[in-house]
Formats: structure tokens, sequence, C-alpha cells
């Protein structure tokens, strides 16, 4: 998606002047900080993506990802940490990041996580004729980005509104982890997927913690009368 703006929050200059280099190239406006501070500031309605490191001069990164999510639910953030452990990872998703992804990081593979976030926070919300998608009490309107339990709306991250839809599109049956990383995150996944298991608990929070069941060694399955 030419032209989606994104910000760059990443002290170290080796990485942020390729980076820069590399999306400008592409066609994306860059806007690039080397400190947290002034990140929720510039963050404004053209930025599509943040990429956010963590080991910032001012502030830690976890406290900029509050920040940016409390300011804009809408954002897709991505974590790039030389951070680690298993607790970063968490941190970082608890804190409201879509993605993180560890450093050294292959190139290719941030460009795909890159290309997939940025093609769904662009998407525009058309009228469309289709009816939601329904399992039961849930319900999901793929064009307007949209999600309702017994009526009530529910607040979806961008990425928990993918998995969700991809689960009600399929409920009932199982849907491997390898296909939810290749359609919700755009990518063949090979390692952890701590990632989808934190969305995993977190949409569990949001729609019942009976609706979605963990298969083990292959997926999970939302219950069709979740």
């Amino acid at each position: 998606m030419a032209g989606a703006g994104i910000l760059l929050v990443e002290d170290d200059e080796a990485i942020a002047s390729g980076l820069v280099r590399v999306f400008g190239s592409q066609g994306h406006p860059v806007t690039r900080l080397a400190r947290g501070g002034p990140a929720v500031a510039a963050a404004t309605e053209d930025i599509k993506l943040v990429i956010l490191d963590l080991g910032l001069p001012d502030i830690d990164g976890i406290d900029v990802c509050r920040r940016l999510r409390a300011a804009r639910p809408d954002l897709a953030i991505l974590i790039l940490s030389a951070r680690d452990q298993e607790l970063d990872v968490v941190a970082g998703l608890d804190a409201g990041a879509d993605d993180y992804l560890v450093k050294p990081f292959r190139l290719s593979e941030l460009l795909a996580r890159v290309r997939a976030h940025l093609r769904r926070a662009g998407l525009a919300e058309p009228e469309d004729d289709r009816e939601p998608l329904r399992a039961g009490a849930l319900a999901v309107d793929l064009g307007a980005r949209r999600a309702w339990r017994d009526g009530d709306e529910l607040e979806l991250r961008p990425k928990e509104f993918d998995l969700l839809a991809l689960l009600v599109g399929e409920a009932g049956r199982a849907v491997t982890r390898e296909r939810i990383m290749r359609e919700v995150w755009d990518t063949d996944w090979m390692g952890s997927t701590k990632t989808l298991d934190t969305h995993v608990l977190a949409l569990r929070h949001k729609v019942g913690a009976d609706a979605i069941t963990t298969l083990r060694g292959v997926g999970y399955r939302l219950e069709d009368g979740a």
C-alpha cells in the first residue's frame, strides 16, 4: 500500500537509516524519531504503522507503546527489539502491540509483516452488502471491521479482529497455527507462536473463555455455539 505513513522510533542510527531508505524507496513517507517522548504527538492520522524499539534513551518502549495505543486505538504497532525473552514479548503485546519481531531480524520478514499491517490498516470501510459472519452469539462485519457478541460491540485491536474473523469463518473446524500465522500475520511462521497465543488469550477475555478451544499440536477451533 504505497503512500501509507510509517513512524519509526529507533535510536540505532545504522538500523534507522537503512529502514528509512528501504521504506522510502517503496513510497512510504517515514517519520523517524530517536527518542520515545515525542512519539504520540508524531503519530498523526497520516501514520498507519509504528515500528517501535524498546531500548530508547529517554523512556522505555513499553510505556511508549501504551501511550500510542491509548491515543490511537486503530494504529498498527510493531515492536522491533533486541529483547528476546518470552516475558518481554508478552509485555509488549499486553501493552498494545500488534506484533513483535526480535533483533537481529531478516529484512524480508520485517517487510512481509509491514506489508500485512499496512494492507489492513489502510482498508477503507466501504459499503458492503455481505451478511456478517455469524457463529453462535458472535457476528463479524468484514466490510466495517466490526464485531459483536450478543449484540454488544467488541473492542478489538486490528490483529484481534483479523484472528476472530478467521475463526468465526471456520467456526466448528480446526484452524492450524500455520494457517493463522499465514493469513493473519502474512508470514510462513516456523518458530514460536507466542504472539498468536497472546492474542488468543486476549480474545478469550472478550468473547468467552470457552469459545476458543486449543487443539494441542494443531491450532485452535471456535466453538460453533459460542
